[in-house]
């Protein structure tokens, strides 16, 4: 199971469904083929918009772990970056019975204050780039977490105006020097803006910041945990910190290009990625 975030959506996907589920096809080997679901998230794509309060990451966890069940697998494992890395490390919280390992392209790890006296070089560039985060890159999460509805009536009215609230994030969070267009083509980044602009999602996938964006869990994870670690990622860690908080950390690799995005900024690695990481299970 993969899961997208925002502004992201099924559309990151595309170019690894392919390499994942016919290894054989892409130049690699049989024993590495998954079986792919991809769903948007409750109030994004394809998905319907909930209709109540607490669609927050654990109940999407939960309808996760009971979509799997319906489609009839009892065992599997879990990937995702963004709000998808925070919905998948609730999974690998709350349905150890049937998630063999998780996945993460972007870890929610506290640092350690142990280590504040003898610092890494990417733990001075994780802390940072929480710095930066919080004073000049987090403008959109404070509206989406306490004013949602007020933003939604202006991203449904204007498609400039939601264009411009996701591709923003492109050219701020890719690996793209400057300039979005030189990481995706623009057929790809307006691919999927349509995914917000079409179904006009603009308010319920922004509700997703209002339910669970201030209460990032930091329980420590116990099922087999990867973690690949781009260097453009918003929030970045290091290993050190990471097995603290996941406890059977089984794959950690810092890569050399790439970034928020990674599914789609940098397919191959991120497919090899996931095969490395979940050959540990199989």
């Amino acid at each position: 199971m993969i899961t997208h975030g925002w502004p992201g959506s099924v559309v990151e996907f595309q170019k690894v469904i392919g390499p994942l589920t016919d290894p054989v096809a892409h130049g690699g080997k049989a024993s590495d083929a998954f079986h792919v679901v991809c769903p948007s998230m409750p109030g994004y794509g394809f998905s319907d918009k909930p209709t109540q309060t607490g669609y927050g990451v654990d109940k999407i966890a939960d309808t996760w772990a009971l979509l799997m069940a319906k489609l009839g697998y009892d065992r599997y494992v879990a990937q995702g970056g963004d709000w998808g890395a925070m919905v998948t490390n609730q999974i690998g919280l709350r349905d150890t019975e049937h998630c063999a390992c998780i996945h993460l392209n972007m870890p929610i790890v506290a640092p350690d204050p142990e280590t504040m006296a003898d610092l890494l070089p990417i733990e001075q560039r994780a802390l940072a780039g929480m710095q930066h985060y919080q004073d000049f890159d987090s403008g959109y999460s404070k509206q989406q977490s306490t004013r949602p509805q007020s933003l939604g009536y202006g991203l449904v009215d204007s498609p400039a105006g939601q264009a411009a609230w996701i591709l923003e994030k492109f050219w701020s969070w890719m690996d793209c020097d400057g300039h979005p267009e030189n990481a995706l083509t623009r057929d790809e980044l307006l691919d999927n803006v349509m995914l917000y602009w079409l179904p006009a999602t603009g308010a319920s996938s922004a509700r997703l910041y209002w339910e669970s964006f201030g209460t990032p869990s930091l329980d420590p994870v116990t099922v087999p945990t990867g973690c690949s670690i781009f260097p453009k990622e918003i929030f970045q860690s290091s290993k050190r910190w990471a097995e603290k908080k996941f406890t059977n950390l089984v794959h950690w690799n810092e890569l050399e290009a790439g970034g928020h995005f990674a599914a789609f900024e940098q397919p191959e690695v991120y497919v090899d990625e996931i095969r490395t990481c979940f050959r540990n299970v199989r």
